[in-house]
């Protein structure tokens, strides 16, 4: 007898071609009914034989479509309903919006064939796409995700297109970004005078012009990319010089797999990353690297390379006409928001760009490229931007509150998150909210989640520290809302976010370790070289770096030799004479003399380490001179290690001892890289020691510090099995995790401070 059931499924399951395999499923267990999307996700009606609908629901659940990602689900019998067939009917939405949001998605390898193909009506299109692949975050107006909820809306449907989207044995059957060149979006092409270009194939045209040294800017699905020659130092040089960005690496793209593995040795996980429906940008060594990139204009002074394969149609065209790889760069002046409107490009980078692709798809959500690096020893994958391809979702995580929360991170390496529903959303990196652009990209994002959920918060988040710029607007918002407002402690969060990756809050005796730059701490000094105590809901400050002075505001975070000088002692004192003028050390020393703000940064104590070994005395971006001193380090042998800070057994680490341990090595003539080895040994080794006093089997390690992927193989190499080790994996270390880190001690932790 036949049985009527219904069935919900929620998770990553709009516009991931879910409705369309159901139908198909549907068709093969000979049941008939509905499927649709609404407010909290996928809700399907089947009715048929049970032994049918069973073997129906049990392979939807074990074998979805291969972007989707389910979170729950759910069958229940229902009174019968007769249906004549299996159909997908129009999305119906009768509440807020209560299901995870869909990141963008790269090409798919049939939709690369489709615009490779002479024969195909997409020959060359460079918006193809399919119910596998292409935007979503970035063009997303409003949820349940449906072509009317987004900007491809603007571009009705031609016959053939409409065609395949109702026919289920095609691959584009309902899929809601469907377009083709018929009906679907244009190009526009000019010089930085505004002048049109026509050309039969674009994209030809662009290589050519990249042949001969000029730099593009190309309007990519999420944002514009500033393009130039990678093995022309002139241009990239120039690239450097009008995007005002002197030193930090540029990323390359690369035309094809083939082509990167010719030149780069790739291991089985860089090539499995690289090659992801995220496709990031991915760090590799350039050990053994055989091809012509001018590797000192890309990526200055390093033996890495960030490296990425075209993720959209666009770039795969353009890749098609290349034969080298070439920089693919944020759309930006350095500092400032990934640009996408075509007016505010051709005002900002009229000086930069000598040619301009637009198109006439609007970008709602503006993202970077996501950046991740996979470390030399042990593989682990630590994720440095998390934005293009795994924002806006955290599905990793239960959340259990009646409340609904938004928290607004910190300063640096913005990003906020929002918890409106029974999900939690943690939207892309938005950057340094001291740039008045990315302040405002800030604004617009928070009220873009306000907007599609339908919800104001009810509690608001911020870091401890008064003058972030976060904190202000928090407090803004506050008072508008009239909403409770809470404070969390700068490393707190940090620690919160490796608990909330991995479940631990109800754990006991875990001991926590966040290392950074810098983070307001609860007795007003900088901290940054923290060690906590985790008992289910409390954080103990257990242990930490011994103070030292912070001088010069945030010049110091600028200025290595600002750190080593407030580090130093008598013993320094010729070097300092090399670093500053005499002028220089008078206004310095009297600062100091006067100053009362401590800190227990490590990340300013990599600096200092740095500065001592002469390889960076100015940062000309955040983390340079931290970034340069792991660089020198090609490979290391653990057994030759020696630990500074040997005799440590206190609460508060010798700063100063660990300095003088590089001083004196440095006297004795050892080379740099197992000096810079030896300084990551003894960090690794402090670690442990105070693993070892506290009696913790578990470690959680957080912070900026631990986008240092020697140290994480070190960690791994010590650790012998000894403790359980809990890196971020799903966010990054650094403050983009903060505002899940607020949201996560919000709910799980006590001591919060309420501002009333």
């Amino acid at each position: 007898m036949a049985k009527t059931y219904k069935i919900i499924v929620s998770g990553q399951v709009q516009g991931v071609g879910f409705r369309p395999y159901v139908y198909s499923l549907a068709k093969d267990f000979s049941l008939t009914g509905t499927v649709s999307n609404n407010e909290h996700g996928v809700i399907i009606y089947v009715t048929g034989a049970p032994k049918n609908a069973e073997g129906f629901y049990d392979n939807l659940i074990k074998n979805p479509p291969p972007v989707s990602k389910i979170i729950s689900s759910a069958i229940e019998e229902v009174p019968i309903q007769n249906f004549n067939r299996f159909q997908i009917i129009p999305s119906s939405k009768e509440g807020q919006v209560n299901l995870p949001l869909t990141p963008d998605f790269a090409i798919c390898d049939d939709c690369k064939k489709d615009i490779a193909d002479v024969k195909n009506r997409r020959y060359n299109y460079a918006f193809t796409t399919c119910v596998n692949c292409g935007p979503r975050w970035s063009i997303t107006k409003t949820f349940p995700f449906e072509r009317a909820h987004t900007s491809i809306a603007d571009f009705p449907m031609c016959e053939s297109c409409n065609n395949e989207y109702t026919n289920p044995a095609n691959r584009r059957f309902h899929s809601q970004t469907n377009t083709c060149p018929e009906c679907g979006i244009s190009f526009e092409f000019t010089d930085n005078r505004g002048n049109i270009f026509k050309a039969e194939n674009i994209f030809k045209t662009i290589a050519k012009q990249l042949s001969e040294g000029k730099i593009i800017a190309i309007k990519n699905t999420s944002g514009y990319l500033l393009c130039c020659n990678a093995e022309d130092d002139g241009v990239v040089k120039k690239l450097r010089t009008l995007k005002n960005r002197p030193n930090k690496p540029f990323a390359v793209l690369y035309p094809s797999l083939e082509l990167l593995q010719n030149e780069a040795c790739l291991n089985a996980k860089a090539i499995d990353v690289l090659t992801s429906t995220e496709r990031p940008i991915t760090i590799i060594s350039l050990s053994n690297y055989k091809g012509h990139i001018a590797l000192q204009e890309v990526a200055p002074g390093l033996n890495q390379l960030g490296v990425m394969l075209p993720y959209t149609g666009i770039l795969q065209l353009l890749a098609n006409q290349l034969d080298v790889p070439i920089v693919a760069t944020s759309g930006n002046i350095h500092g400032s928001p990934i640009l996408s409107h075509k007016k505010d490009v051709e005002v900002k980078l009229k000086s930069v760009a000598d040619y301009f692709l637009h198109h006439n798809l609007e970008i709602t959500h503006p993202q970077d490229d996501s950046v991740l690096k996979i470390s030399d020893k042990y593989n682990f994958e630590c994720l440095f931007r998390r934005s293009r391809g795994y924002a806006p979702n955290y599905l990793n995580v239960e959340v259990q509150s009646n409340d609904k929360i938004l928290a607004l991170g910190a300063d640096l390496k913005n990003s906020i998150a929002f918890f409106p529903n029974q999900h939690l959303y943690v939207g892309q990196y938005l950057g340094n909210l001291e740039n008045f652009d990315v302040y405002n990209r800030f604004v617009e994002e928070i009220k873009a989640f306000i907007n599609i959920f339908e919800q104001k918060p009810e509690v608001i988040l911020v870091d401890k520290h008064p003058n972030y710029q976060s904190t202000q607007y928090g407090l803004e918002l506050s008072k508008k809302w009239n909403t409770k407002l809470y404070f969390i402690q700068h490393h707190k969060a940090h620690l919160a976010a490796v608990l909330g990756e991995y479940g631990l809050f109800k754990d006991d005796n875990v001991l926590g370790v966040v290392w950074d730059g810098t983070g307001y701490g609860d007795d007003g000094a900088i901290w940054g070289g923290e060690f906590f105590k985790y008992n289910a809901g409390e954080m103990e400050r257990l242990a930490h770096f011994e103070y030292f002075d912070w001088i010069s505001g945030d010049k110091m975070s600028k200025e290595p030799r600002l750190s080593l000088f407030s580090l130093a002692d008598e013993s320094f004192h010729d070097l300092l004479n090399s670093k500053f003028s005499r002028e220089e050390l008078n206004v310095l020393t009297a600062i100091k003399s006067k100053n009362k703000l401590k800190t227990s940064s490590v990340g300013r104590l990599f600096d200092a380490v740095s500065s001592v070994l002469k390889i960076c005395d100015f940062n000309s971006f955040e983390g340079e001179a931290a970034m340069l001193l792991e660089n020198r380090i090609i490979d290391y042998n653990i057994g030759r290690c020696v630990n500074y800070c040997k005799g440590f057994s206190g609460k508060t680490i010798p700063t100063l001892l660990i300095l003088k341990g590089v001083q004196s090595d440095i006297k004795n003539g050892l080379e740099t890289a197992q000096i810079a080895t030896n300084f990551l040994f003894t960090l690794a080794s402090i670690i442990y020691k105070v693993a070892e006093n506290s009696g913790s089997s578990k470690i959680c390690l957080s912070g900026g510090v631990f986008q240092n992927t020697t140290l994480i193989d070190m960690l791994i190499e010590l650790n012998d099995n000894r403790y359980k080790l809990y890196f971020n994996r799903n966010l990054t270390p650094n403050d983009e995790n903060m505002a899940f880190g607020q949201m996560m001690y919000y709910l799980n932790c006590e001591n919060r401070t309420h501002l009333q």
